[in-house]
């Protein structure tokens, strides 16, 4: 309920006043079922834009850093996440990351949208970086389509490091959906999960116009703060 609201009544209307998205291949979105929305992932405010636009309810993987912070700001972040219905993971790797795909998992069993950033951080530089191969276990597991989603410009809204947002226009395109069924019981394939998440990668390079680094974004932040010490 507290969705459709500020979708229909509250954020909606102002964000588009505001920004003016743009909206391009929305009739690849299925109208009902299950399916993956496999976004690039350019700044915070993906996760507002993506679902404002998207004409069903997306269900977003998000940190758990979103549902924990301190102050207004915090409290703000952690009530929009959760008045949305979005779903905190622990992105700490092992068993967390198990978790992150059951919890994936069930909401597609529920036949939701899912929308997860394959790349599973933000891009530090505008660049598309190498996919995390869990998005191929879950499309595999749950049998369901990858609809890639490419966010134009919203880096330009929301820089990294920024408090406030800019006005800036923002796009989405959505791509085909992208089936997988030729892999059906190869969930477990290490190769496999790795040529399918490549697909997915090259299809958000193609739909995004983003130069594709064949690295993971987190290394590349890991490197920069390490240089900055």
């Amino acid at each position: 309920m507290t969705y459709f609201i500020l979708k229909t009544f509250v954020l909606g209307p102002l964000l588009r006043f505001i920004f003016r998205p743009w909206t391009r291949g929305v009739e690849n979105v299925p109208t009902s079922g299950a399916a993956i929305l496999a976004s690039n992932h350019l700044s915070f405010s993906d996760s507002i834009f993506l679902p404002l636009q998207c004409p069903r309810p997306v269900v977003f993987l998000a940190k758990s850093e979103y549902f924990t912070g301190k102050g207004i700001k915090g409290f703000f972040v952690k009530l929009f996440f959760k008045s949305t219905g979005q779903l905190p993971i622990d992105r700490s790797g092992g068993k967390a990351s198990e978790a992150a795909l059951n919890t994936g998992l069930g909401v597609l069993e529920q036949g939701q949208l899912l929308g997860i950033y394959p790349e599973g951080t933000r891009s530090p530089d505008g660049k598309l970086y190498r996919g995390r191969t869990g998005i191929a276990r879950m499309a595999l597991e749950a049998k369901v389509p990858v609809i890639p989603v490419a966010m134009i410009d919203t880096e330009k809204v929301q820089p990294i490091g920024t408090r406030f947002p800019r006005v800036r226009r923002v796009g989405i395109v959505y791509g085909k959906p992208l089936d997988f069924s030729r892999f059906d019981g190869m969930e477990g394939d290490r190769i496999v999960l790795r040529a399918v998440t490549d697909e997915i990668m090259y299809e958000l390079m193609r739909i995004s116009g983003q130069e594709y680094a064949d690295q993971y974004a987190s290394t590349v932040k890991e490197k920069r703060a390490a240089l900055a010490t």
